[in-house]
């Protein structure tokens, strides 16, 4: 069935990343929340990301994104991608206030 739900920006981007780093849809990842919540599945371990993922689990748990040998950040400094970074989050921001970018 399909339904329609306005749900915060915020968890929709968790919910999808998690959905990316598990190997799933995001319809399964939620479907399994739903039947979680309401008790009618018992919860399940996440499974392991597919070895050809460039997401993984580091050692405290939270995920990793790998990029290719010839991708832009592996050419800039620790100082341009936080400025990268940065910018981004600011533009970000600036879509949600509806201001500009």
């Amino acid at each position: 069935m399909k339904t329609t739900l306005d749900l915060p920006d915020d968890l929709m981007r968790e919910a999808k990343l998690r959905a990316l780093i598990q190997g799933r849809t995001l319809r399964d990842l939620v479907a399994d929340f739903i039947r979680q919540g309401l008790g009618l599945a018992a919860p399940k371990a996440p499974p392991n990301p597919p070895p050809d993922s460039l997401v993984t689990i580091g050692a405290n748990g939270l995920p990793v994104i790998r990029c290719g040998m010839d991708a832009p950040a592996t050419r800039m400094s620790v100082s341009e991608l936080l400025v990268l970074e940065q910018q981004t989050q600011t533009q970000e921001d600036m879509r949600r206030a509806d201001l500009p970018v």
